[in-house]
C-alpha cells in the first residue's frame, strides 16, 4: 500500500525532543531521498500561493550558506576570526580592505583604511522577503562620529542624533550606484550601514564610503549583478587626480564623484568652475580606469571569500502575465500615452490599471483561444444513462449510450495583485518607449530633441528682496532671495575642529502639492536636500566675492507645480530671483535634465541610443537615464547623473553632454526674454551693510566688557548688527542710512586715537572724585579733569563748581605711559578772572574741534566659504568693481553701488 504525500510527510516529521534517542551516527531521515516535488504541495496562481514559496527560497538559501560555512566557523573558533584583507592601488596610493574580523554576524561587512581614514561598512538582510514592489527595499545610513577626529558634540547632547545634510548627501551617493545593479524579484529588505570610524583630516571618507558599500554588497548573500567601486576626481594645474586630499582640494578647479563597474559608469556629481564638455569626459574618462583597477581587486576578493548568492530567492512575475496585460490593455494603453496633459494622462493610465487588476486577480483571465472554444475531450462529453446497469454476456445495447452537448467552463487564470501592478508599469513604459522610438513623439507631442515651453517672470513679490517664478512646461519654481549679515550665514559642523559658516546656501522644498497628490510635509526630505544642493552648486561660481557683496544670500526654491526636472527648475529660477535682487552676479546660466532610451532595437529602432531633451516625469521614470546639466553656453557648472540600466558608455554620456549644452543656449535665450525683467537693484527693503577697518587693538574697546559696549551700540542706534574682528574689520549692518550713520559715528569716537592738544566741547561730566571729575570724551573713553584743571582760581572741592551730569570743554593736555588722559578746563577759559562754572554747555552729545584718525582703505577678511575670496580674478559682467576707503568724516558708501529710499539716491 503506498502512502500519499500528505501521509509520507506526517509521518516523516521529526520526533519530539523526549522521543528522541542520540545515536553516534544518527542516519538522514527518509525525506532527505525523496525529490522536493514528491513534498511539496501544488502551486495555486494565486497572490497567497507566490509568499510562501519565497520563504522556502530563504530557507534553503540560509541552509545551504549554514553548511558551507560550518568548517571556516569551526576553524575561527578555535584559532581566531579568519581575517582577509587585499591592498587596492587607487590613484597614487593604496587603499586597506579587510573583512572577516569585525562584524561577523552581519551578511557582509568591510574595513576601509586609506591614511588613518578608516571606514566601516556593513549589509544585513531580513529573514523573510517584504511584498512586492517596483523599488527595491534598500536603505542606506551613512554617519561621522566625530570621535573619529577626537571631538565630542558641544552641545546639551553629546550623541550623534539627527543625520546632517552632509551626510544625507553620502547616503545617496552610495545608494544611487548599487540600486541598478539589484535583480528584479528580489525582494528581501537590505540595510547598509556606513561609519566612519577615523579621520585623519587628509583623505576624505565620502568617496572611501561609496567603495565599501559596494565591496560589502558584493561579498554579501545579495545577488546583485556587478560589482561596484566609487572614487573622487579633482583637477588641479589641468592634471587630473585620483581621490585628491582635502588640501589638493583647495586648489582643484573641479570635484566630481563618481561610481561605476569594470565596464560602465553608473552616477556621476559634483560641480566645477565653468569646464568644457571635453574636460568634463576625460575626467570621467580617469575616473572610469581607476574604479575598473578597484573593481578587478574587488571580485578576487569575492572569490576568496564572498558568500553564496542568493539567487534562488528571486521571484519573477509568471511569463505569461505579460502577454495577458498587453492582450487586455493594449489599445486603451497606446491611447492614454497620447494625452499630453501630466493630470489627465495619469488619471485615465490610474483607471486602466484598477481594470486590468480587476480582470486578472478578480474576475480571471481567459484567453481569446479559450474563448473560441477548442473542442472538449470525450471523456467529458460522453455521459451514461444508468452507471449501475450490469450488462451480461459482453452485450453493449447501443441505446444505453447517450451523446450531449455540455456548456463548456473556460479556465479562468487568477494572478497576484501585485505582479499584476509590476507588470502593467512595465509594459507602460514598453508602451512608451515604443511611441518615441517608432513614431518619434514624446507624450506631450516633443520630438526627442525639442524643450517644452518656457515662461518667466521677476518682481512677483514686493517685499521680498528678490523673486521670480520660472514656468517651463508643466514644471514651475518659485525663487525668492534673502539678504542678510553674517549672522544669516549657516554655520557647519564637520569632523574638523574649525568652524565653518556658508554666506550663500539654496533651500529646495517640494510639497506634495506640487504634483496633485496629499502627503507629508514638514522636514525635508533626502531627495529634497539632494536636489537643493544640486542647485546651489550650479548657482555658486557665478556669485561675486564677499568682498564686493559682502551680504550672505539665502535662495528659497518652492516648486508649485512638477513634471520633471525642478531641480533645474530651480537653477534658472534661482539665477533670475539674485538678479532682481541686485546681486552682481558673473552671468546668467540654466540647467536642463536628459533622459535615454538605450535599446532602441527593442522597440523598432537601429538600435541607436537616443538621447532625450528635457524629460518629463514619466520619461524620467520609463527611461534608462536622468542627467542633469547646468552651466551656460562656455561650460559647466554642475552636473547629476543616474543610470536605470548597468552602466552606460562614454560615447553615449558625450552625446548627452553635447545635446544638453543646445538646451541650455535655448533655455538662456528664453530667460532673457523675461517680464518684468529682474530690477539688478537692491531693494528697499534689503539691509544696508557698511565696512570699516579700526586698529586691531582697539577691537576690545568696540566689544567692551563682556560685550556691553556692542550690546549698547546696537540697542541705542537700532542697527541689525556689528560685526567686529580681530583683525581690524568692522560691518556694520542697519536698516536705513541713519541708523547706520549714528552707529558709525559711535565707533568712530570709540576706536580714536586721541592726541595732546585736541579740543573736545559739551563733554559729559561722569564721576567726581576729591582729587577732580572724569569726563567722557566720546563714548566709552573717559580721562582726568584734576581739581586743579577745573577752574583758574583755587577750589576746595569739585562739587563747588560742577556736580555729575554737567557739560563742559576740556583739552587733551596730557597721554601717560598706560595710556591715561589727562584733561584741562583751565586752559581754555579766556582769562584767570572767570567764574568757575562759567564753561558749562548745553546737554547734547561731545564733540571735538579736530579729527586726526583716518579709516584705512578697506579690506575685508571673509570667513571660510566657497564664494570667491578676495583677491581671486572675476569675471563678471555686470558687477562692480571699486575700492572702499572709509572714514569717520565720510558718509557711509557700503561698497559701490546705489539704492533707493524714500524716493531719494543714496551712495
Amino acid at each position: 500500500m503506498l502512502a500519499s504525500p500528505a501521509t509520507l510527510r506526517h509521518l516523516l516529521l521529526p520526533a519530539p525532543p523526549h522521543l528522541a534517542f542520540g545515536t553516534p551516527n544518527p542516519a538522514p531521515p527518509l525525506h532527505a531521498w525523496l525529490p522536493i516535488s514528491r513534498l511539496a504541495p501544488p502551486r495555486v496562481a494565486h497572490a497567497s500561493s507566490r509568499r510562501p514559496r519565497r520563504r522556502d527560497a530563504r530557507a534553503r538559501a540560509v541552509a545551504a550558506a549554514g553548511e558551507e560555512a560550518a568548517a571556516p566557523a569551526e576553524e575561527a573558533s578555535s584559532s581566531g576570526p579568519t581575517k582577509f584583507s587585499v591592498k587596492i592601488p587607487v590613484g597614487d596610493r593604496h587603499i586597506l580592505v579587510e573583512t572577516g574580523q569585525i562584524g561577523r554576524q552581519a551578511s557582509a561587512s568591510v574595513m576601509v583604511t586609506d591614511g588613518e581614514t578608516i571606514v566601516y561598512c556593513s549589509v544585513c538582510m531580513a529573514d523573510t522577503p517584504s511584498d512586492p514592489s517596483d523599488f527595491f527595499p534598500m536603505s542606506v545610513h551613512y554617519q561621522e562620529r566625530l570621535s573619529a577626529a577626537g571631538r565630542t558634540s558641544g552641545g546639551f547632547f553629546k550623541r550623534e542624533g539627527r543625520a546632517k545634510d552632509h551626510e544625507v548627501l553620502v547616503c545617496r551617493l552610495i545608494d544611487r550606484p548599487l540600486r541598478p545593479t539589484m535583480p528584479k524579484g528580489f525582494y528581501y529588505e537590505t540595510q547598509i550601514l556606513s561609519w566612519v570610524f577615523s579621520y585623519d583630516g587628509i583623505h576624505s571618507p565620502d568617496c572611501m564610503a561609496v567603495t565599501a558599500a559596494g565591496i560589502a554588497m558584493a561579498l554579501s548573500e545579495v545577488p546583485n549583478k556587478q560589482t561596484i567601486a566609487g572614487v573622487r576626481i579633482g583637477m588641479i594645474n589641468d592634471q587630473f587626480v585620483v581621490n585628491p586630499t582635502t588640501e589638493q582640494m583647495e586648489d582643484s578647479e573641479l570635484d566630481l564623484m563618481m561610481a561605476g563597474t569594470d565596464s560602465a559608469i553608473l552616477m556621476i556629481e559634483g560641480f566645477c568652475d565653468f569646464l568644457t564638455e571635453e574636460k568634463l569626459l576625460q575626467a570621467v574618462e580617469t575616473g572610469q580606469e581607476a574604479i575598473r583597477e578597484i573593481c578587478k581587486a574587488i571580485d578576487v576578493l569575492v572569490k576568496t571569500c564572498g558568500k553564496k548568492k542568493m539567487v534562488e530567492a528571486i521571484n519573477l512575475p509568471p511569463p505569461e502575465l505579460y502577454r495577458h496585460v498587453e492582450d487586455i490593455s493594449g489599445d486603451e494603453l497606446v491611447k492614454a500615452l497620447q494625452i499630453k496633459q501630466k493630470i489627465p494622462r495619469r488619471k485615465t493610465l490610474s483607471a486602466l490599471e484598477e481594470k486590468v487588476i480587476t480582470i486578472l486577480s478578480e474576475q480571471g483571465y481567459v484567453s481569446k483561444d479559450e474563448s473560441s472554444g477548442p473542442i472538449e475531450n470525450l471523456a467529458d462529453i460522453v455521459e451514461e444513462e444508468d452507471e449501475d446497469e450490469i450488462i451480461e454476456d459482453g452485450e453493449v445495447d447501443e441505446g444505453d449510450v447517450h451523446i450531449k452537448p455540455v456548456s463548456r467552463k473556460p479556465h479562468r487564470q487568477l494572478f497576484s495583485e501585485v505582479d499584476v501592478k509590476l507588470v502593467f508599469k512595465e509594459v507602460s513604459s514598453k508602451y512608451l518607449r515604443r511611441r518615441i522610438v517608432e513614431g518619434g513623439k514624446r507624450s506631450d507631442g516633443r520630438s526627442p530633441c525639442e524643450l517644452r515651453p518656457i515662461n518667466s517672470q521677476c518682481r512677483l513679490l514686493p517685499r521680498a528682496h528678490g523673486s521670480a517664478l520660472f514656468t517651463r512646461g508643466e514644471t514651475q519654481a518659485l525663487a525668492v532671495v534673502t539678504l542678510g549679515d553674517y549672522q544669516m550665514a549657516q554655520r557647519i559642523d564637520t569632523l574638523v575642529d574649525t568652524e565653518e559658516s556658508k554666506s550663500f546656501y539654496l533651500q529646495y522644498t517640494f510639497p506634495p502639492s506640487s504634483v496633485g497628490e496629499v502627503g507629508r510635509t514638514g522636514a525635508p526630505n533626502r531627495r529634497e536636500i539632494g536636489h537643493g544642493m544640486l542647485a546651489e552648486r550650479a548657482l555658486e561660481p557665478i556669485l561675486p566675492s564677499e568682498k564686493d557683496f559682502p551680504y550672505t544670500i539665502r535662495v528659497e526654491s518652492t516648486i508649485t507645480e512638477s513634471n520633471g526636472s525642478s531641480s533645474m527648475a530651480s537653477v534658472c529660477g534661482g539665477c533670475l530671483a539674485l538678479q532682481d535682487a541686485g546681486v552682481p552676479i558673473k552671468f546668467p546660466v540654466a540647467g536642463i535634465a536628459m533622459g535615454l532610451v538605450l535599446d532602441t532595437q527593442e522597440f523598432g529602432g537601429d538600435g541607436t541610443p537616443l538621447i532625450l531633451s528635457d524629460i518629463t516625469g514619466s520619461e524620467d521614470a520609463s527611461g534608462d537615464m536622468d542627467f542633469k546639466v547646468a552651466g551656460n553656453e562656455h561650460g559647466i557648472s554642475a552636473f547629476q547623473m543616474d543610470i536605470k540600466v548597468v552602466g552606460i558608455t562614454l560615447a553615449v554620456m558625450e552625446q548627452a553632454l553635447r545635446q544638453a549644452r543646445d538646451g541650455r543656449k535655448h533655455i538662456l535665450n528664453e530667460m532673457s526674454k523675461c517680464s518684468p525683467p529682474p530690477a539688478k537693484a537692491l531693494s528697499p527693503y534689503a539691509p544696508v551693510i557698511h565696512i570699516m577697518k579700526v586698529k586691531p587693538n582697539k577691537v576690545s574697546l568696540i566689544i567692551g566688557s563682556g560685550g556691553r559696549t556692542i550690546k549698547s551700540i546696537i540697542e541705542e542706534t537700532g542697527v541689525y548688527g556689528i560685526d567686529a574682528r580681530d583683525d581690524g574689520t568692522v560691518k556694520i549692518t542697519a536698516r536705513d542710512i541713519e541708523s547706520l550713520e549714528k552707529s558709525k559715528t559711535i565707533i568712530a569716537n570709540l576706536t580714536m586715537v586721541p592726541k595732546v592738544g585736541e579740543i573736545f566741547r559739551n563733554c559729559e561730566i561722569k564721576t567726581i572724585a576729591p582729587y577732580g571729575a572724569f569726563v567722557e570724551i566720546a563714548p566709552g573713553r573717559e580721562g582726568l579733569c584734576h581739581i586743579s584743571e577745573l577752574s583758574s582760581s583755587w577750589l576746595a572741592k569739585a562739587e563747588d563748581a560742577y556736580k555729575v551730569g554737567d557739560r563742559i570743554d576740556v583739552k587733551l593736555i596730557e597721554i601717560n605711559d598706560k595710556g591715561q588722559l589727562r584733561l584741562s578746563c583751565k586752559a581754555l577759559l579766556p582769562d584767570a578772572n572767570q567764574e568757575p562754572g562759567s564753561n558749562k554747555q548745553q546737554a547734547s552729545g561731545p564733540t571735538k574741534e579736530k579729527i586726526v584718525y583716518k579709516d584705512d582703505i578697506i579690506k575685508v577678511t571673509t570667513r571660510r566659504s566657497r564664494r570667491k575670496k578676495e583677491g581671486e580674478p572675476s569675471a563678471a559682467e555686470n558687477a562692480t568693481s571699486k575700492t572702499l576707503e572709509n572714514s569717520t568724516a565720510e558718509n557711509a558708501e557700503g561698497f559701490g553701488f546705489t539704492r533707493q529710499l524714500d524716493g531719494k539716491e543714496t551712495g
